[in-house]
């Protein structure tokens, strides 16, 4: 039997220490590469049997110029890098990593709403400057009784809600896909996103980026929003729709925004949410943990090896329509 390649499109650590853990058998080749582009990844990863992705673009012209792909592990929850359709109509199983960061982004939408509603970075800086006055802090208002909005309902905003409960914070979601029943076991409403957006006092999104979620939150959601609301996003930043929230923010149609992600990362030194006081931004950090960068890693690795190896479809397999292309044993 041939050795199997696994190729590494891209990654940004420091080191593959775990992917080679992971992929430690004779019968596997790992190859790290660097792509940027799909041309990059056809010319670098030719003759891959797997791919582990992170931003590297893989759509339709590189998955048909790899005759041999017969898995694509990506890192992290979202597989928007790559044409899934495309994937699946050539027999290419598809995984990704949904549960390693379940509680670390949870914890950072959390962290973001109760930094904004105590207004710890205000008075952080206003103390800096020599400024001891809790009246730079005006208004701060009680927590419990609050209703905070989720726009979807998957793990992440399903654990963020177990946690602001505990505060007394009631808690409505928008998630067209989830029983209503089992949201109502779990102590919350589902509501449309129109009512969402009217009944929130924070709205925190956590919708994957999809072709029909890309700037779901726009111009027509924050017209609709009350001026005190805050809008939180651990998401995708093009879930929200940039210049309508920057346009929101200037003209007080929300109060203030709490974002680790933005439509461009890294984010442009122009970008005017970078001079705007009612923001808060963190660099796309949300997901890290030094146990949760081990898990999705390691995770990762083991998709490509159920399928090269174990002729079995990956635990974590995204596309299960690709069952009718291809058969494993």
């Amino acid at each position: 039997m041939r050795k199997r390649k696994v190729y590494v499109t891209d990654w940004e650590y420091e080191d593959l220490r775990y992917e080679e853990a992971a992929l430690k058998d004779d019968r596997i080749e790992l190859v790290p590469v660097q792509c940027e582009t799909e041309e990059d990844v056809i010319h670098k990863c030719k003759d891959a049997d797997g791919l582990i992705n992170q931003y590297a673009p893989i759509g339709r012209k590189v998955l048909e110029a790899l005759p041999n792909l017969k898995v694509i592990s990506r890192y992290g929850v979202g597989v928007n890098t790559i044409d899934l359709e495309a994937a699946t109509e050539r027999g290419i199983c598809v995984a990704n990593v949904p549960d390693y960061c379940v509680d670390e982004v949870s914890d950072h939408a959390l962290a973001l709403l109760m930094s904004w509603t105590r207004k710890v970075v205000v008075t952080n800086n206003q103390v800096k400057q020599g400024k001891w006055d809790f009246k730079v802090s005006k208004p701060i208002y009680r927590s419990r009784g609050q209703v905070l909005g989720l726009v979807g309902f998957g793990k992440i905003p399903q654990a963020l809600a177990y946690k602001v409960q505990a505060l007394g914070i009631k808690v409505i979601a928008y998630d067209p896909y989830y029983p209503e029943d089992k949201a109502l076991a779990l102590g919350v409403t589902l509501v449309s996103l129109d009512n969402l957006c009217q009944q929130a006092d924070i709205i925190s999104v956590h919708a994957p980026l999809m072709e029909s979620t890309r700037g779901m939150i726009g111009k027509e959601q924050f017209s609709q929003m009350k001026p005190s609301a805050l809008v939180i996003n651990t998401s995708r930043g093009p879930v929200i729709n940039e210049e309508a929230i920057i346009d929101a923010l200037r003209k007080g149609l929300i109060s203030g925004a709490a974002l680790d992600v933005v439509e461009t990362e890294p984010i442009h030194p122009d970008n005017p949410l970078l001079h705007m006081d009612n923001v808060i931004l963190t660099p796309h950090v949300a997901w890290y943990s030094e146990e949760a960068e081990e898990e999705m890693r390691t995770k990762a690795a083991r998709s490509t090896l159920e399928v090269l190896l174990d002729q079995q479809y990956p635990t974590y397999l995204v596309n299960p329509e690709v069952k009718d292309k291809l058969t494993l044993h």
